[in-house]
C-alpha cells in the first residue's frame, strides 16, 4: 500500500489514515505504518492530525505503534509542541502516559532516524519516574534504555540521581542494559548459542 501512495499527496494519506484508526487494530497499526513511510504526511501532520490519529488507543500495541511511527516522529521533527506530550504524561489514562514515554524513542533510535535528545527523553521520564503502573514502568525502562545508546553518561545520571524513586525493574534493566548491552542477560543465555 506505502508503494501504491507514494506519490499521494502527504493531506490526502492523512486523511486516509483518520478513516483507517477507528475500524479495527489491524487498521489502525496499518495506518500508523503508512504514515511512518510517507514523508509527505509526516511533513504535513499537524498537532490536530496527531490528537485525532491517536484516539482511542487502549493497549500496549496500538500505543507503541502510534508513538513509534506517528507521535515519536512527529515530536523528534517540532509536530507538535513538548506541551503535547508533558500533557500526555499528565493523562490519568496509563496508555496516554505510556505514549509520552513510548514517544521519546524515535528521538534516540537509530533505526527511526533518531539523533539523539538527552534533554526531551529524560524531561518525561522524570515526570513519570514515580508512577508504577507496570505498562508505564515498562516503557520508562525501555525510554532510558535506548537513550542509553545514545547518550550512556546522561542515562547513568539519571539513574543514579532517581535511584530510590525508580522502580526496581527500571534500575535492573537500564543496569543491565550499560553493563552487558541486554536487557536481561540471564534470559538471553538461556540458549546454547548464546552462552559462550
Amino acid at each position: 500500500m506505502s508503494e501504491q501512495l507514494k506519490d499521494a499527496s502527504g493531506r490526502s494519506v492523512i486523511a486516509l489514515a483518520k478513516r483507517l484508526v477507528p475500524v479495527g487494530f489491524w487498521e489502525r497499526a496499518m495506518a500508523y505504518e503508512i504514515l511512518a513511510f510517507h514523508r509527505a504526511a509526516q511533513e504535513a501532520l499537524t498537532p490536530n492530525d496527531v490528537t485525532l490519529l491517536g484516539r482511542g488507543i487502549e493497549g500496549w500495541g496500538e500505543v507503541d505503534t502510534f508513538a513509534g511511527y506517528v507521535a515519536g516522529l512527529a515530536w523528534r521533527e517540532r509536530k507538535i509542541p513538548d506541551s503535547m506530550v508533558k500533557a500526555w504524561a499528565r493523562s490519568p489514562s496509563r496508555w496516554w502516559r505510556r505514549a509520552a514515554l513510548v514517544s521519546t524513542v524515535p528521538l534516540n533510535s537509530r533505526a527511526r532516524g533518531g539523533s539523539g535528545d538527552a534533554a526531551r527523553t529524560l524531561r518525561i521520564c522524570r515526570m513519570l519516574l514515580r508512577d508504577r503502573d507496570d505498562m508505564v514502568v515498562k516503557a520508562l525502562s525501555w525510554a532510558l534504555r535506548e537513550l542509553s545508546k545514545r547518550d550512556r553518561r546522561a542515562v547513568e545520571s539519571f539513574v543514579r540521581k532517581y535511584q530510590d524513586v525508580l522502580p526496581s525493574r527500571v534500575r535492573r534493566e537500564v543496569r543491565h542494559k550499560l553493563e552487558t548491552g541486554l536487557k536481561n542477560p540471564r534470559r538471553a543465555g538461556r540458549f546454547p548459542s548464546q552462552r559462550r
